[in-house]
């Protein structure tokens, strides 16, 4: 009865489910995804759950197919002309991705080659680069290495959200001191109308066909041809996924975020949040020293070197401001939701009235949205695609 694929299921479920109802009841003070892997954590170093739970719950395998349907989804809801508008955004959260990977390598002597390998991506995104560098480290033999990437994509919001909220107030007091002595709105929206009628695309037309197994078909399809891609070029099917899904979904054919639309997204982003449990197993108490350090000499380095390139030398002007830039900067540590729920906040904080609010959302909500989105859900995953092929067993 306790030795069942159902019961183990349930366990693993059960975690999830806490970490998530967690992170509502404390409006993401508590990471639900840093609850769930500290009670994975504890389970596996009391043995009050197996190290091979994952496989036991029957998730393995799901867990190896779930990522190229994740993956396409999210270039499915890539917004090509959004990126293209705020392109100084994205200019700056490349570089930011960039700058900190060169700046990482300092740690190469100090924390280990592979490990260095694996914490970047991870850094420079979300659940999709963290489940491809800690398999890919897992496949290799690299137990640590996976763990320690495991452990940083479980705090780096905890670390992320205070660097971004900080420089996000700083530009909103800035805004509001110019528009409450000038009463101008530079970022005010402009409306335009226009008599003519908006062409329906492909799939708001025949949007009642697309139910969840017409969804899951279409996105099993460019996972599988992804794959095919991938060894017949040599590049990570990881990174065909995302780019069929950006042109794809561009097309008007296909619902933005498929697998939403499908009504199935929250069961692959379990399955894909179960590829990087086993790697917690490996963790013994004397490991946990030394994986603190490493971990707290990562994000040391990471917002060193991001203050040194965009707040002292010059690399802030393609934003426009240090601030916005820096902020930029630390989405890659956040993503989406991450990123909008911040440039909330800080709206709210800095205003006096709903007018000062939208005034401060005018002038930092698209660029959030944009960093978050291209670190996390775009370049991460591309990043993770390349950095796997330097692993060295």
């Amino acid at each position: 009865m306790f030795d069942s694929m159902f019961f183990y299921l349930f366990i693993c479920v059960l975690f999830f489910g806490i970490g998530d109802f967690l992170g509502v009841a404390t409006k993401a003070k508590l990471s639900a995804v840093f609850v769930s892997l500290m009670l994975f954590l504890v389970a596996f170093m009391s043995g009050l759950i197996p190290p091979d739970i994952i496989n036991k719950a029957g998730l393995a395998q799901t867990a190896k197919w779930a990522a190229g349907f994740v993956v396409f989804s999210m270039g499915t809801s890539i917004n090509l002309r959004q990126l293209a508008e705020e392109w100084r955004t994205v200019v700056t959260a490349i570089l930011s991705m960039a700058v900190l990977g060169v700046g990482c390598l300092v740690l190469v002597p100090i924390i280990g080659y592979n490990e260095v390998i694996v914490s970047v991506p991870i850094l420079n995104g979300g659940i999709i680069a963290t489940q491809i560098m800690t398999s890919a480290a897992m496949e290799q033999g690299l137990t640590m290495a996976a763990a320690l990437g495991t452990i940083v994509y479980a705090v780096q919001k905890f670390f992320g959200t205070p660097f971004a909220s900080f420089f996000g107030m700083r530009e909103a007091r800035l805004v509001l001191e110019e528009y409450r002595r000038t009463g101008i709105d530079p970022n005010a929206k402009k409306v335009v109308t226009s008599t003519g009628e908006v062409k329906p695309t492909f799939f708001e037309t025949h949007k009642k066909y697309y139910g969840s197994f017409v969804c899951l078909a279409i996105a099993g399809f460019f996972a599988w041809l992804s794959f095919v891609l991938g060894k017949l070029t040599g590049v990570s099917y990881s990174i065909w996924a995302l780019v069929l899904g950006a042109v794809v979904g561009s097309s008007g054919y296909l619902p933005r975020d498929i697998l939403s639309h499908g009504k199935v997204s929250g069961f692959m982003n379990m399955a894909v949040f179960a590829a990087i449990i086993p790697s917690l197993a490996k963790i013994q108490l004397g490991d946990l020293v030394s994986l603190s350090i490493s971990t707290i000499a990562i994000f040391v380095v990471t917002f060193a070197t991001l203050y040194i390139c965009f707040a002292i030398l010059p690399l802030w002007k393609i934003q426009g401001s240090k601030n916005v830039a820096l902020s930029v900067a630390a989405g890659q540590l956040l993503g989406f939701p991450a990123t909008f729920l911040i440039a909330n906040e800080v709206a709210q904080a800095a205003a006096e009235n709903e007018q000062e609010k939208q005034v401060v959302l005018n002038a930092i909500m698209s660029k959030f949205l944009v960093a978050g989105f291209a670190t996390v859900t775009s370049f991460s995953i591309i990043f993770a695609g390349i950095f796997e092929k330097f692993l060295m067993p």
